[in-house]
């Protein structure tokens, strides 16, 4: 007898929680033979928003959390992908990856989570510096997160684009709210379900599915989203969001870049999502003359 497939519902991921877009809509994804694969859920602007108050309470406490332990949890994710190869090269292949293709998408993400991890204690160093002053001060510029970062992922890389602009702005504290790619949406709700089990605190990483037209003016506006990352978009959706950043003057980063190429991880996607701050601080004489500084 035939039989109808049960398909898949990917809900979107909010503040550590699976709810259905409070939207109640959905759109179907279809595989490379052109067959429906899954029902993914068609996120509205309130979810845009419901993510973006779910980061800001992560905001804080992430931030603030040991950047060693930061790594902890990022190298944790790598061990958590590693155990689920099978579902993601599975769900890879429904997309329209060859085995081949698969295999070695997979093999980068883990690669590119546990290059990110060792890079959080240590990014400070690097990218921090002592300045010369002419007056009695020490002069220090160093990093902090900017805050909630705003991502869109690359439309055609399902989830090795995904993985190399959410992974950077956590790793130096910031919290994220991505809008996976509209088409190839399967490997970013799983994806999901791996950060809910690997010790990453909800609210940290939010990911939306469903049409970018709709959501992009939300998310850009957004006076408490504090910078912007892009990947493969269009000149027309660059413009709307320059357009409105300008309301908090939110920084944005469009990459243009192969991410399975060694180009496609970096410091600097680490760095571009920072702030710097500079502290003065006086320098004081101790002792009786003489006895120096």
């Amino acid at each position: 007898m035939s039989r109808l497939n049960v398909l898949k519902t990917y809900k979107i991921y909010i503040g550590g929680q699976f709810p259905r877009t409070e939207s109640g809509r959905y759109y179907k994804a279809y595989g490379k033979d052109g067959e429906a694969i899954a029902n993914v859920c068609l996120s509205s602007r309130k979810d845009v928003r419901n993510a973006v108050v779910a980061a800001r309470k992560a905001s804080k406490s992430w931030s603030e959390r040991a950047a060693f332990n930061r790594g902890q949890i990022i190298y944790r994710i790598a061990e958590m992908l590693e155990s689920r190869r099978f579902q993601f090269e599975s769900e890879l292949l429904l997309q329209g990856m060859s085995e081949s293709e698969a295999k070695a998408e997979l093999n980068l993400c883990i690669d590119r989570l546990v290059y990110y991890a060792g890079w959080c204690d240590k990014y400070q160093q690097v990218s921090s510096s002592v300045n010369p002053v002419s007056s009695p001060h020490f002069n220090f510029s160093v990093l902090e997160a900017s805050g909630i970062v705003g991502v869109l992922a690359c439309p055609t890389s399902p989830l090795l684009g995904l993985i190399s602009t959410v992974i950077p702005s956590i790793c130096g504290g910031n919290v994220v709210v991505a809008i996976a790619s509209e088409k190839l949406p399967l490997c970013a709700v799983s994806f999901a379900e791996v950060l809910n089990s690997s010790d990453v605190p909800g609210g940290v990483v939010n990911i939306l599915t469903g049409n970018i037209d709709e959501l992009v003016d939300t998310l850009s506006s957004h006076m408490e989203v504090n910078a912007l990352v892009c990947s493969g978009i269009q000149t027309e959706t660059l413009h709307r969001l320059k357009e409105n950043a300008v309301e908090n003057l939110k920084r944005i980063y469009a990459y243009s870049v192969d991410w399975s190429s060694e180009r496609g991880q970096h410091l600097s996607f680490i760095t571009d999502v920072q702030e710097v701050k500079t502290t003065w601080h006086p320098i004081e004489k101790i002792g009786g003359a003489g006895s120096g500084y």
